[in-house]
Formats: structure tokens, C-alpha cells, sequence
């Protein structure tokens, strides 16, 4: 199998601190890969070195065999990006900014298309500031796939969004995944992340605790069920109860 995203040792301190060490990340094409961790485990870092708008300070990183920071126009044409939080220019309707996102790249996909897919076909005319949480959590995972992408990266992508839109997007991305699409995400529901991904990587304090599948992450716990075998991972059911 190709592989699409390829981490070697990736280190990354701030101030002294690690916040990331010695993190490896195979990824082959068409694969859902799933990055895990609390919050502040060096999830965003990780994504951030791979993406190239952070330098690492040692370790090397490869997407779609470039470089992402010195191959960064050519790879822009390749790559989505949906972040947790996204900021947009107030009062830009749905159709004004896809059209800029579309404007950007040599082959976008037809957003018409994308925005029925995710059940926002009828907000074509609707500013962005308008839109529910979830229904903008859908159009920012729309944005990232526009640009026709070999490799998108979701930042927590249902965040927001009720069972069935959650399973809708699920269904969307399971399609895409079908024609090629290799998929980086981060998520808190381990749910979604049984659903989708093949391999995961659980970080903890910028270290990788483990990496394989979700069967092998519960077949190497204590536990029969995954979100049980992932807080024990992470020591979170532990840090859960003493706060209560």
C-alpha cells in the first residue's frame, strides 16, 4: 500500500517544554487514521508539523511524498484542512464562501454537490454567522474537501452535531474513504472513532502510548469495550474520578 503520510521521530518543545517526542505516523492511502489523546496530549502540534505550518525540531515528515515545508504551494493543491474552530469574514453567505474556497485550486469538486451530501443544500443564500453549531461544523468539513483532496485532516468533526448528522457524515466520509481518500482525524468520541478508523495512535503527554488498531488497543487492556480501554490508556477514568 502507498503511503500518503509518513512521521519519523517528530520532537517539538515550547520553551524547553516537549510537547511532543519521538511520535512515528504511517499512514497508506485510503486509510482513516485516527490521532488520540486528551487535550494537550500534542495532538495539534503533531497535525501542525505535519502540515508544515510549525517546525518540528527534529524528526522528518512527508505528505504525498513532498516535504511540507519547502513543497508547500504544490502540496496545498493536494490537501484539505478542517479545524475545530474556524473563523470566517462576517456576513459571508454559504455560496460566497465556497466560491472563494473553490476560486483557490486547479480542481475543486462542485460544492453544489458537497453541500447536498451534508444536508445543507438549502443554505446556499444563508450567511455563515447564521448557521447552527452543527450545521457549521458540516460546511467547515465541506470547505476541507473542495479543494478535490488525495488527504484531508479533520480536526474533532462532529463536534456539535446530533446522532443522525453524525452518522450522516460518517456515511460521507466512509464513501469517500471507498475512492481513495486518506483521512487524518482527531476526535473525543470513541465511537465515531471505532466507526471509522483503521489505526489510531494514542498520545499522552507527547509520547505515543499506543499504535495499531482499535481491536488490538482493547485486546492489549483490561477491557472488553474501546472508550473503556482508551481511558485507561490515557489514565483519564482515573483523573474522572478523583475530580468527582
Amino acid at each position: 500500500m502507498e503511503t500518503t503520510i509518513k512521521v519519523e521521530k517528530l520532537s517539538k518543545s515550547y520553551a524547553g517544554i516537549k510537547a511532543i517526542e519521538n511520535v512515528d505516523i504511517s499512514v497508506g492511502c485510503g486509510v482513516v487514521f485516527g490521532l488520540l489523546g486528551a487535550n494537550g496530549a500534542g495532538k495539534s502540534t503533531t497535525i501542525e508539523c505535519i502540515l508544515g505550518t510549525k517546525k518540528q525540531d527534529s524528526g522528518t515528515v512527508s505528505v504525498l511524498g513532498m516535504n511540507p515545508r519547502t513543497d508547500r504551494k504544490r502540496l496545498f493543491e493536494s490537501v484539505g484542512v478542517q479545524f475545530q474552530e474556524a473563523s470566517y469574514q462576517d456576513k459571508i453567505t454559504v455560496s460566497e464562501i465556497c466560491n472563494v474556497t473553490q476560486s483557490l485550486y486547479k480542481t475543486p469538486l462542485d460544492y453544489s454537490d458537497l453541500l447536498k451530501q451534508f444536508g445543507l443544500g438549502a443554505k446556499l443564500k444563508q450567511q455563515v454567522n447564521e448557521l447552527s453549531g452543527g450545521q457549521k461544523q458540516r460546511l467547515f468539513i465541506i470547505l476541507a474537501l473542495i479543494p478535490n483532496p488525495e488527504v484531508v485532516f479533520l480536526d474533532e468533526l462532529t463536534t456539535g452535531l446530533d446522532a443522525k448528522a453524525r452518522r450522516d457524515v460518517w456515511k460521507c466520509l466512509s464513501d469517500l474513504k471507498a475512492k481513495g481518500l486518506t483521512i487524518l482525524l482527531t476526535s473525543h468520541f470513541m465511537d465515531e472513532v471505532e466507526a471509522l478508523c483503521d489505526k489510531i495512535n494514542i498520545l499522552k503527554n507527547g509520547k505515543s502510548i499506543f499504535y495499531g488498531t482499535v481491536q488490538e488497543a482493547i485486546a492489549t487492556s483490561p477491557y472488553e469495550k474501546f472508550e473503556d480501554a482508551y481511558l485507561w490508556y490515557t489514565d483519564e477514568e482515573e483523573n474522572k474520578n478523583e475530580s468527582i
